[in-house]
């Protein structure tokens, strides 16, 4: 039977490809990277961002290739598709090239919208791993999202509890948070439309404060857009203190930093700024980092895995 007649779903190309599945090693070397900037994670692994860039940062920029706006196809020809038929294309071509595409979310995934990682011959893979948390940022960004709303909310029970002079003794000073001004909401990784509006503190005094909430999907969350824009640790760090978590009483922000919770955010996002390698169907690098819902943010993977990309690919 001639190829073009059989008729294979995605995953059976994936299952397929992944028997010729080059390991992280044998990938990272034909990069040209140096085996400790490489961080193995099972048949995966994450790129060390800052030993990549203090070694090859001056080396001149290949030439980049933006891919956006497109509208998929009943077929499922979207953006990622598309990137990925481009490098395999140029790959066939004896190009030095890679991919840098965005992760996909795990809501999505387990509704309708599918893996996220291409289609047909222009595929990403391992697809498992692709479309189930891959090396755990989506996670890490969640429990640092949740911390700051956990943070607020045990502020605002401190005050409602406690009086100017015995929140003194305890090093804190009044934000006098607005509980009907509140930026912030909590994080999950699924479409659980059950939870986008709630009330939370329901109990007694040392429950929480009562305040009515919502849990938006994690990717939607401020953090992803900041980890998609960040330069550096060092950046992620300044910008995550600047998140407006709530406004006081007179209209003025109350920000991460207020909360004094911006530093144990930013470890708990510490290795989310190293993108993930994976590989297309057919051999060629291809990073995945960040995961930006583009009606929140900027609709990119990350400017870090761009700097990464354009000194190893011509």
């Amino acid at each position: 039977m001639p190829y073009d007649a059989v008729k294979l779903a995605d995953w059976q190309i994936s299952e397929a490809a992944e028997e010729h599945l080059k390991s992280v090693w044998d990938l990272g070397k034909e990069m040209g990277l140096e085996r400790d900037e490489i961080l193995p994670y099972g048949r995966i692994g994450k790129l060390d961002f800052m030993k990549i860039m203090s070694r090859l940062g001056n080396k001149p920029d290949g030439k980049y290739i933006d891919v956006t706006a497109i509208t998929p196809t009943p077929l499922g020809e979207g953006k990622t598709t598309t990137t990925m038929g481009l490098v395999e294309g140029l790959g066939k071509r004896k190009k030095n090239v890679g991919g840098v595409i965005r992760q996909p979310s795990g809501g999505p995934t387990m509704n309708i919208k599918g893996s996220a990682a291409g289609g047909g011959n222009a595929q990403a893979i391992p697809l498992t791993e692709f479309s189930m948390g891959l090396t755990g940022d989506i996670n890490d960004i969640m429990n640092a999202h949740n911390l700051a709303m956990v943070a607020m909310n045990a502020r605002m029970q401190h005050e409602a509890n406690y009086t100017d002079e015995q929140l003194s003794k305890r090093g804190l000073k009044r934000l006098d948070m607005d509980p009907k001004n509140v930026e912030m909401g909590w994080v999950i990784d699924f479409c659980a439309q059950g939870l986008r509006n709630i009330m939370m503190g329901i109990g007694g005094k040392m429950d929480g404060f009562l305040m009515s909430s919502r849990f938006g999907i994690a990717v939607s969350s401020e953090l992803m857009a900041i980890l998609s824009i960040v330069r550096d640790l060092a950046d992620l760090r300044d910008r995550l203190g600047k998140i407006t978590v709530a406004y006081d009483r007179k209209g003025n922000p109350v920000t991460t930093s207020d909360l004094e919770v911006a530093g144990a955010m930013c470890a708990w996002m510490r290795n989310t700024i190293n993108p993930t390698l994976l590989q297309t169907v057919e051999g060629q690098p291809v990073m995945v980092h960040a995961g930006p819902f583009a009606n929140i943010a900027v609709g990119q993977s990350s400017i870090i895995a761009d700097r990464i990309g354009l000194n190893l690919y011509d």
